[in-house]
């Protein structure tokens, strides 16, 4: 391995190697095109050499970069290299500028004159279903990465790299105390008997959420249920009457609709205008239809409800262990009020996205009886 090992890849090689191939035995059993089961070699080649690409800086700029393991002719219009790249971190590092932009990868595969060495062969934009790929979030912050299969959706993480800080991501949800199922529902992340190619509209939100950075709240309640404006402050300033139904009609549509591009690229413009709601000061609420109801509200304790002292956190990730704290522990006011509306409201949830990368999604527990906070960004990077 050319120049310094990075110990934490070294470390999770083997567990990211079994995760795939649990996968891999999964989707074998229907007709598709796979991707490459990586080995732990390959992973820790690969993660070793990207992390110190990470470190550093190419004109003056930290280098952000994504790497897909997959020999050229796996990818449709691949744009190869006459020859292949060493894939050492000056390799890595120069050629980010060409290919930050999202859904760009450099492409690594074991070059056959090479004895099977790993090489940079050049870059694609589309990849096969489970393709292993890498990406730097900032520098020391690395994360694994497949694709479910449908292009608009959002990549499912595996493993967090920050450091010497390893998070493996909880696929059957274990580390939660209680309801288990609610952020496997919510989120779709390794769901018992889930096909992983369900359009998960409210990870396309948080996803979209985070990305615009200044935080923000949204609210997602009954369809049909007026109960949520006794936790609203009246008079809202940005009321929608009647419900906006953009993205509920393009979900309505049929499977044939969804495949195609031009649907794909409205449903992304239609959840980037909801999300993009939720930087204005106070927070956006949608139904469960997803129909816009509201943005800028500002939440009030229900008269007739108590105050929210404590809720109960977790994290989706391996060893997670629940922990009991006060709301505002959590991130200030936003949160306070967000974990105040489904105290309040328990047909609720609220997803709120902090201008650090924090991100939690509270709902109410009836195992617990109280409010949960699942802290979900290491799912959203």
């Amino acid at each position: 391995m050319p120049g310094p090992a990075y110990p934490a890849a070294r470390a999770v090689a083997a567990t990211i190697k079994d995760y795939f191939a649990r996968r891999f035995a999964v989707a074998q059993a229907k007709p598709q095109q796979l991707a490459p089961q990586p080995d732990a070699a390959a992973v820790e080649a690969i993660i070793n050499a990207t992390f110190w690409a990470s470190l550093r800086r190419e004109e003056g700029y930290p280098p952000k970069i994504s790497l897909a393991f997959l020999p050229p002719e796996a990818s449709p219009q691949p744009m190869t290299f006459e020859q292949p790249l060493e894939l050492t971190p000056p390799v890595l590092s120069r050629l980010a500028p060409a290919v930050e932009r999202p859904g760009i990868h450099l492409g690594v595969w074991g070059d056959p004159m090479q004895n099977g060495e790993l090489r940079v062969w050049g870059v694609t934009r589309m990849i096969p279903k489970l393709c292993f790929v890498l990406e730097v979030i900032e520098p020391g912050l690395l994360v694994v990465k497949y694709r479910r299969g449908q292009e608009t959706g959002k990549y499912v993480n595996v493993v967090v790299l920050k450091g010497d800080e390893i998070k493996v991501v909880d696929e059957q949800g274990t580390s939660l105390p209680d309801c288990p199922a609610l952020v496997t529902a919510l989120l779709g992340f390794g769901a018992p008997g889930a096909t992983g190619d369900s359009l998960n509209v409210l990870l396309q939100l948080a996803a979209s959420m985070r990305a615009h950075g200044r935080g923000g709240s949204l609210l997602v309640v009954p369809q049909g249920s007026d109960k949520w404006r006794e936790s609203i402050i009246q008079h809202v300033p940005y009321a929608v009457a009647p419900p906006y139904p953009e993205l509920a009609a393009l979900l309505r549509q049929d499977a044939n609709e969804r495949s195609k591009p031009i649907w794909q690229e409205a449903f992304i413009d239609a959840v980037d205008a909801i999300a993009g709601l939720t930087a204005v000061d106070g927070a956006a609420l949608i139904n469960d239809q997803y129909e816009l109801l509201a943005f800028g509200a500002k939440i009030a304790r229900r008269e007739s409800g108590g105050r929210v002292d404590q809720v109960v956190v977790t994290e989706p990730v391996v060893g997670n262990v629940a922990a009991v704290v006060q709301p505002l522990e959590l991130g200030g006011t936003r949160h306070l009020s967000a974990a105040q509306f489904v105290h309040d409201q328990r047909d609720a949830i609220t997803l709120v996205a902090s201008q650090d990368g924090r991100f939690t999604v509270f709902a109410w527990s009836p195992c617990e009886e109280m409010v949960h906070a699942h802290r979900v960004e290491t799912l959203l990077m």
